[in-house]
């Protein structure tokens, strides 16, 4: 697919969104938001690859966040920057989902990274959270999440405060997971990329939707019930038996059952 904002790349089993607008510092727009939405449900509709690698263009920044260019001026919907559509596209997907940061990780593109299964970063990546100095917050994956990787005293004080995070100090509180040198992200991300594609690909989708579930609700426990166990039942012997004995109108033997 062709996109204006993103480029998307696959390399074997691993494919690559590349936030495009680094000279705006990669920021989200309306038409990025939705497509980096769209490239995620079509990767959730191909079995070619395994693992998704979301990074910025240019060596200067990930994401330092979002504007609200041409969006309408109303206090509804459609006057909200849709970054939420980004991250349960993110969480929806079936496959390990790892942010390269390359720079600059502000404000809606900390919690990008953060909402991403692993981080890899370079060693002179910053990472911080500025709505309140702004006038703005997120009150809900920014918040949660980093409190899941941080603790609850580290997520306020990085909201309150808006500390200027480096890798090393970001490695040190759980908040990313591996910090490489520079000229080494590209190389360092491939790799840990390629270790994550060669586990077992319907394990990590379970796993995956194991941690959503506390999050998500019912829509997180269906995830992991619907999408991926019901999916292993019916390749069952027992389910094999009572979709047979339906159709044929005669009484399963139970002698199949959870088998």
């Amino acid at each position: 697919m062709d996109y204006e904002t993103i480029l998307y790349a696959e390399d074997g089993p691993v494919g690559t969104i590349t936030l495009n607008r680094p000279d705006d510092g990669n920021m989200f727009t309306v038409t990025m938001c939705h497509e980096i939405r769209d490239c995620i449900e079509a990767m959730r509709r191909e079995t070619r690859t395994r693992v998704l690698v979301i990074t910025g263009a240019g060596d200067k920044f990930f994401c330092i966040g979002g504007r609200k260019d041409g969006m309408e001026d109303t206090t509804l919907y459609a006057g909200t920057l849709p970054t939420l559509e980004m991250y349960e596209a993110i969480d929806r997907l079936q496959k390990p989902v790892i942010a390269s940061v390359n720079g600059f990780a502000v404000g809606g593109g900390n919690v990008l990274q953060v909402v991403c299964d692993l981080t890899i970063a370079k060693q002179s990546a910053v990472f911080r959270q500025v709505g309140p100095m702004m006038g703005s917050f997120d009150a809900g994956y920014g918040t949660w999440y980093l409190e899941d990787l941080v603790g609850k005293k580290r997520a306020k004080e990085i909201w309150y405060l808006n500390p200027r995070i480096t890798a090393a100090e970001a490695l040190a509180m759980g908040l990313i997971n591996k910090v490489v040198p520079d000229d080494r992200l590209a190389e360092e991300t491939r790799a840990y990329a390629m270790a994550v594609a060669e586990r077992g690909a319907f394990a990590l989708a379970s796993i995956k939707g194991a941690f959503n579930a506390r999050h998500g609700g019912v829509s997180g426990l269906a995830r992991v019930a619907h999408d991926l166990l019901l999916r292993s039942y019916l390749e069952s012997e027992e389910s094999h038996e009572l979709s047979d004995s339906f159709r044929n109108k005669r009484k399963p033997d139970a002698a199949k059952f959870g088998r």
